[in-house]
């Protein structure tokens, strides 16, 4: 019984969401056209469970370069509409377009000349025949089984502003440059910014031994330095090889005269590399494909510009 009424509240709400892809018209385009000429700000408004998807609408489109900002139609009335100025543009979200409070700001809205965007469930509604344009987010019923709690109507609202969002951020060429910009905290900061530059070991802290290093010298750099590598360099500093802790006990298994070997005889050649400017989110997904634990990092010349370690990039936050 529980599964039951799971998955009819998810076909309900996924089905309110598909009705919504054939009534998306020129009333779509024009709404994003405003939204593109906008020169102040985005005012979102709702009340009840509504304003809370208009508080989610507003916060996606702030955080992708459009500033919004959510006016409750209450505090509005009681002085909170001195937020507003004759660049803004509203945009009101309401299934059923009749709620009082939220009827009473769009006078005070025309008042200000502000272009009226309505998220709304009822075409014939007063808020629809007062706004400049009307998106249809009106749903066959709601998932509740009494009809009474809105769900698929919020669902509607919610997945409308996303389309008008992410149409608006394809139409001004956003990037990813741009969304690291504002948000430049947390792991999702990190994953956008940081670069290998910023997080490898370099000087003397890169773990690194000659191609005639003795079988002691190897094990002494890898042990000393911590990282479980020791890179193989010419004399110009150039890379010729890696050699891993791991390669270190394969050998003893197979090889009785280890102390008689050099780097050069059990390095693994052309190891994966990496640039120091790539971003650390890269270097990620080469360890991951190759499932290491540790890139080296060259320039042009394949000279040894430093050595990142995967511990480096998940103290950092980037995975």
């Amino acid at each position: 019984m529980v599964l039951r009424r799971a998955r009819m509240v998810l076909e309900i709400e996924s089905n309110a969401i598909a009705a919504l892809i054939s009534r998306l018209d020129s009333s779509f385009e024009r709404a994003v056209t405003m939204l593109l000429e906008l020169r102040g700000r985005l005012i979102l408004t709702g009340i009840g469970k509504s304003g809370i998807i208009a508080q989610k609408i507003a916060a996606t489109f702030t955080s992708v370069g459009t500033p919004a900002h959510f006016l409750h139609p209450v505090e509005g009335l009681h002085g909170d509409v001195g937020i507003l100025s004759r660049t803004d543009l509203a945009m009101a979200v309401s299934r059923s377009g009749e709620t009082d409070e939220l009827l009473r700001l769009l006078p005070i809205f025309k008042r200000f000349g502000v272009p009226i965007i309505a998220l709304n469930g009822n075409p014939s509604s007063s808020l629809a025949r007062h706004s400049d344009v009307v998106l249809d987010v009106a749903v066959a019923a709601e998932a509740c089984p009494l009809g009474l709690v809105p769900t698929a109507s919020t669902t509607a609202a919610l997945a409308m502003g996303d389309a008008l969002a992410m149409a608006v951020l394809e139409q001004r060429h956003f990037s990813r440059e741009d969304f690291a910009l504002l948000h430049p905290g947390g792991s999702l900061g990190n994953r956008l910014t940081l670069t290998v530059r910023d997080l490898m070991h370099t000087g003397d802290a890169i773990p690194r031994v000659a191609d005639d290093a003795s079988f002691k010298e190897i094990i002494l750099e890898i042990s000393s330095k911590k990282l479980g590598h020791a890179c193989v360099l010419d004399r110009s500093g150039r890379l010729l090889g890696i050699i891993t802790d791991g390669d270190l006990r394969r050998l003893f298994e197979k090889t009785e005269n280890v102390f008689s070997m050099r780097a050069r005889d059990f390095m693994t050649v052309d190891p994966k590399v990496i640039g120091a400017d790539e971003l650390a989110a890269k270097a990620v997904q080469i360890m991951e494909a190759h499932s290491i634990t540790a890139l080296v990092v060259i320039d042009e010349a394949k000279s040894v510009q430093g050595f990142l370690h995967l511990h480096s990039v998940l103290a950092a936050g980037v995975v």
